[in-house]
């Protein structure tokens, strides 16, 4: 296989930019993350790929449950501020004020929607593993103007050297 050719094409998926949060006795996880779809309906299910080696695996995998909060545009702040590992300050995470969830997991405050799960799933492969998450409640904390799916983060949006894929 040709390594460039197949990274080349494996960044050219498109991805949005959400934190998965998580809290399992105490211990708060949140994590930025990009692999991440809706795959059915009825029930909702979302699935996300987690590192397999992530305290944010870890937790939610413990926890049984996962919050998918999604950043808007102009948000790349938050995003990089959880591409390292989560610290807890009370109700921040990483500075970050959070409600907790119904499930238990943080909702960030300052993201534009957010989804909780119950995990249903957990497919493990590779060096990331895949959370399927029935969607048990959701939440807009600011209404998108026009298509929804154009208010996400993107990728793209992070800066020219920041990829993921391939």
């Amino acid at each position: 296989m040709d390594e460039d050719a197949k990274k080349t094409a494996l960044r050219m998926i498109p991805y949005g930019i959400y934190v998965m949060t998580a809290e399992n006795d105490g211990e708060v996880a949140a994590a930025t993350v990009n692999w991440v779809t809706q795959t059915s309906f009825a029930p909702p299910l979302v699935v996300v790929g987690a590192k397999a080696d992530s305290g944010a695996y870890t937790i939610a995998k413990a926890a049984g449950n996962f919050t998918l909060n999604m950043l808007g545009k102009g948000q790349q702040g938050m995003a990089f501020g959880f591409f390292k590992p989560a610290t807890r300050d009370g109700n921040t995470v990483s500075g970050e004020p959070f409600q907790t969830g119904g499930n238990g997991a943080p909702i960030l405050d300052n993201a534009i929607a957010s989804v909780q799960c119950k995990i249903v799933e957990i497919v493990e492969q590779g060096d990331h593993h895949i959370l399927v998450g029935e969607v048990v409640d959701a939440n807009v904390a600011k209404a998108p103007e026009g298509r929804a799916d154009e208010a996400i983060l993107e990728m793209k949006e992070l800066g020219d050297n920041v990829f993921y894929g391939g």
